[in-house]
């Protein structure tokens, strides 16, 4: 499967059916921005858990789908950002500097840095409590407008006006499939 195959299967048809239910641009660039900025935790793999808390305590507040797949979004991201945050909670703390070499690999494999590496994961965590709201607060404020031009272009009402779009792979298929029409 080809990355731009895959990119429309997985990123850009979920996006279009979100937009195409009719959601409030509000609500869905709260839910997007929510959904990245959980996914930037600096604990790998606790993102999904943390944006499952925030649809069950927001409820009809945000858009569970846009958070989901906006998390999915940012997970290469979530990853290039550990370090960052680990040392903005050590400037923050005062605390020791973290090493980030092969020493240092070697002390937490054979377990003689235990201590070291929870002090690290709190400082990560510190980073990103801190940076949360202003990252929230910029992502949302950077996706209104952009949802409300989305939402305008391709919600289901606009679309009842218009020729119908048809997804990436609707199109492929007619394209290498029997000239039919419906």
């Amino acid at each position: 499967m080809g990355i731009g195959l895959w990119f429309n299967k997985r990123i850009v048809e979920p996006l279009l059916q979100i937009l195409r239910r009719g959601a409030e641009p509000n609500q869905l660039a709260f839910s997007t921005a929510l959904g990245i900025t959980l996914g930037l935790f600096p604990i790998c793999g606790a993102a999904v858990f943390l944006c499952g808390m925030a649809i069950a305590a927001l409820r009809s507040r945000c858009h569970a789908p846009s958070v989901m797949l906006a998390n999915f979004i940012a997970t290469p991201i979530e990853l290039s950002l550990v370090v960052p945050f680990l040392r903005f909670g050590e400037a923050l703390t005062g605390g020791p500097h973290f090493p980030l070499n092969s020493d240092a690999l070697k002390r937490v494999l054979t377990g003689k840095a235990s201590q070291e590496v929870l002090l690290s994961i709190a400082h990560a965590l510190l980073g990103w409590l801190v940076a949360t709201p202003f990252i929230l607060t910029a992502l949302y404020i950077v996706l209104l407008p952009v949802f409300k031009i989305l939402v305008r272009k391709f919600s289901s009402a606009a679309l009842s006006s218009k020729k119908e779009l048809h997804s990436y792979s609707e199109i492929k298929l007619k394209s290498y499939g029997p000239a039919t029409q419906d």
